[in-house]
């Protein structure tokens, strides 16, 4: 009697223990389940009619392809450059690590060449607004990334909410809050110096001047910063290149500011007059903005005009305006 009792507790044992080991077996397994990476994951994006969608993208992707230089900054920024494989081409001295033999040439911010983007093989192909009509065309060779700035968020914001899309790609969301520390108290400082100021924001091409508001280029200036742009209809569109003007508007406007945004030597434009002398004619100079040194000419146009919504780009715009305001 005694040893079939001994046997009983023995057989209950071992089959407690077996029990107990197949628990933790499948707790293991389920944890190396939950652990694993997904195989894509969902990013927000515009699509070739600029409404936001959803677009799968391969989790942790190798292989980019950049058409976009504010996407190309921020990729830059979290560290995965290296795997850049195709870029359009940039005069960005920052980018230009970017510009060598090891990453294939696919074209312009403007113009794609579709057949070098397909050469390359990306995993994932970032564009800009410059080229929402190839957004189909593009999606054909791989998922497409479209990011852009929205000028009501304000482009801070749009900086942070992008770079966060962007990492959520490579699993690298907690490095966006260090890559954006610092922009919202400069932007605060910035908007200390212009609290109660006056602002014509003015772009100038082809030896013309025109005035841009606060829904497209350098809205910073009237959106974030405050400046009271009386340049423009708040109801008017100057997204593109802005309302063509004139000079005796600025002396009609007479603004304690003037922001110049040089398009033309923002793209290079061969035998283009600088944006100073097409802007310091005779009519400019009797003006109160003039005598006061009150002119701020952006050191960095084709920053402003071609890579808006990158993280190196964001903080070399605020120096081109913290250094004309903040050093009064």
């Amino acid at each position: 009697m005694k040893k079939l009792l001994a046997l009983t507790a023995a057989l209950m044992l071992a089959l407690g223990l077996t029990a107990c080991g197949s628990a933790a077996a499948a707790n293991e397994t389920a944890a190396e389940t939950t652990d694993a990476e997904p195989e894509t994951v969902s990013v927000s994006s515009l699509n070739a009619g600029k409404e936001t969608v959803t677009v799968e993208v391969p989790y942790d992707a190798q292989r980019i392809a950049v058409l976009d230089m504010a996407s190309l900054d921020i990729l830059d920024a979290l560290g995965v450059g290296d795997r850049v494989v195709g870029s359009a081409k940039t005069t960005l001295s920052y980018l230009q690590d970017y510009m060598t033999e090891d990453v294939a040439q696919l074209g312009t911010i403007k113009e794609a060449d579709l057949e070098a983007v397909m050469a390359c093989e990306p995993d994932v192909i970032f564009i800009g607004g410059r080229l929402a009509e190839s957004y189909d065309a593009l999606s054909e060779i791989a998922p497409v990334v479209y990011l852009s700035v929205d000028t009501e968020l304000g482009v801070v914001e749009s900086v942070r909410q992008n770079a966060a899309n962007v990492a959520t790609i490579f699993g690298l969301e907690s490095k966006v809050e260090d890559l954006m520390a610092g922009f919202d108290s400069r932007i605060a400082a910035l908007a200390d110096a212009a609290e109660g100021k006056t602002a014509i924001v003015g772009l100038v091409t082809s030896g013309g001047f025109n005035i841009l508001g606060n829904d497209g280029r350098c809205s910073m200036v009237g959106r974030e910063i405050g400046f009271e742009n009386i340049g423009i209809d708040a109801a008017a569109a100057t997204s593109t290149h802005g309302n063509e003007s004139s000079f005796e508007f600025v002396v009609e406007k007479d603004p304690d500011y003037m922001v110049v945004l040089d398009r033309d030597a923002a793209i290079a434009t061969e035998g283009a007059k600088l944006a100073q002398e097409v802007v310091e004619n005779e009519l400019v100079k009797s003006t109160r903005v003039y005598n006061d040194g009150h002119i701020i000419y952006l050191a960095n146009p084709a920053v402003w005009y071609t890579a808006e919504g990158g993280i190196t780009a964001l903080d070399i715009m605020l120096q081109d305006l913290e250094t004309p305001l903040l050093a009064q």
